[in-house]
Parts: structure tokens; sequence; C-alpha cells
């Protein structure tokens, strides 16, 4: 499992729950040169049940949002193993 990394302020960077079992932590990448977000676009993703408030070690949270169906409930997003933040825009 990955920790949030920590900039020098103690600010937590982003992290997301694993594509492939929606409960290991995942470091999510940006381009350290145009500080563009690393996405995988067009992703079929998986569902790994409810997952709420998946943390690091450090007690950090996951990264989340508001389930497209209802606008409500809280969905942990996920990454694959590489870091990429998984991006559905069909």
């Amino acid at each position: 499992m990955a920790e949030a990394a920590l900039d020098q302020n103690g600010v937590a960077t982003i992290i997301a729950g694993l594509n492939t079992n929606g409960t290991t932590i995942v470091r999510v990448k940006v381009n350290p040169t145009n500080h563009g977000l690393k996405i995988m676009d067009d992703t079929t993703g998986s569902d790994h049940g409810p997952v709420n408030d998946l943390r690091d070690r450090n007690h950090r949270q996951a990264f989340m949002a508001v389930s497209s169906v209802d606008g409500v409930t809280p969905v942990v997003v996920y990454a694959d193993s590489s870091g990429n933040l998984l991006v559905d825009s069909s």
C-alpha cells in the first residue's frame, strides 16, 4: 500500500483506490514538466462494491467524488497500478 506523499507544509498528494481490487492505495501521478494529470481514458473499470472512506496507513483519505447515478453517494475514485487516474470520457 502506498502512502500519500507530503509537501514541505504537510499537505498530502492525491491518492486513489487501485482499480483491480478497490482497496489498495495508489499515488496519482502528474507530468512534472507540464503539470498534467496522468490518466487512462476510456477504461471499463470495475466495481468492487461500496468502499467508503478509503484511507492510507496515515489516515489520509483517498480521492472521492459523488456518484453519477444519484449525485449524492460518495464513491472512491480509482487509478491503475501506474498511478493513472481512470477517466470515462465516453
